[in-house]
């Protein structure tokens, strides 16, 4: 990892900023000025990741909200979760499983091996937690877990704030789901604007490898109006959409679920992605870190 330096003042009795060089860009920890022992991660500029050490079950970015919905309404409350995350980031919604779900069994996948080293030194896990972090590629890493060991997937993997090509197929899709034990559910952060044709498309990619099916986003986003983040979620059984439809509608940012037919048909007739035709996400537009 390049050496990692203090950045900006914090204030009186209060952390500085640090900065550090790692694999993706420049990555900053930056704390946060009305959480005590909040902080958010950036990279080059654009938001990864907040976390608060002290209560790992705040969640405050929007899209992390709706994943630790998904989180606490995949098995009966407290129960424990065997669970992988794709994309580490500052390891957010691991903490948030071990806090909400003691003794699940966790593994993160992390292909930035010095963004990993800076987490782990800045903003330690607890020693509890059963979370284990590797640094390898997404894809690679799942192709060595076996088959039906996860109960959930996560994923929330950006490279220069672009979903890597080879995490939108159908070919990994099936990787994912072999993972899965039944009834197990997929949750992947994707981002997109207008025309939507990456989130039609990846809902059509889904939609070839599962049968069950629902997005979580800001209306406007589903809408096309702006820029911004839609989770999907997908899974060989019946999903819990009302409970969920509910949590996401009364968040402080609220949201809107899609499923069902009405899901599938805003694809437009969209195909499903293979790795033959596989590209990126679509860069965001420059004023969305503004």
């Amino acid at each position: 990892m390049g050496k990692s330096k203090r950045g900006r003042a914090g204030g009186p009795g209060r952390p500085e900023t640090v900065v550090a060089q790692v694999d993706g860009g420049v990555a900053e920890l930056i704390p946060d000025p009305e959480v005590p022992h909040g902080w958010s991660l950036l990279i080059d500029g654009a938001p990864q990741s907040h976390v608060d050490l002290a209560d790992p079950a705040r969640l405050t970015f929007a899209y992390q909200r709706r994943l630790g919905h998904v989180a606490d309404l995949a098995a009966p409350a407290g129960q424990p979760l065997r669970a992988v995350h794709l994309g580490g980031g500052a390891f957010t919604l691991a903490r948030y499983i071990a806090a909400t779900r003691p003794r699940s069994t966790q593994q993160v996948l992390e292909v930035d091996a010095p963004l990993v080293q800076l987490v782990r030194e800045r903003l330690p896990l607890d020693a509890r937690a059963r979370i284990r972090v590797r640094s390898a590629d997404a894809r690679a890493g799942l192709g060595r877990i076996p088959d039906g060991w996860a109960d959930l997937i996560i994923a929330d993997v950006f490279s220069g704030a672009r979903t890597p090509a080879h995490l939108t197929s159908t070919e990994f899709l099936a990787e994912v789901r072999r993972v899965l034990g039944p009834g197990g559910q997929y949750a992947a952060n994707l981002a997109d604007g207008p025309p939507l044709a990456h989130l039609r498309a990846q809902v059509a990619t889904a939609a070839a490898v599962f049968p069950e099916l629902a997005l979580a986003a800001d209306p406007a986003v589903l809408r096309g109006r702006r820029f911004g983040n839609a989770i999907l979620l997908a899974s060989d059984l019946p999903l819990p959409v009302a409970e969920l439809t509910r949590r996401v509608a009364t968040d402080p940012h609220p949201g809107r679920v899609e499923h069902g037919r009405e899901l599938i048909d805003s694809t437009g007739g969209a195909l499903a992605v293979t790795d033959a035709n596989a590209r990126p996400s679509p860069a965001p537009p420059p004023a969305v870190f503004r």
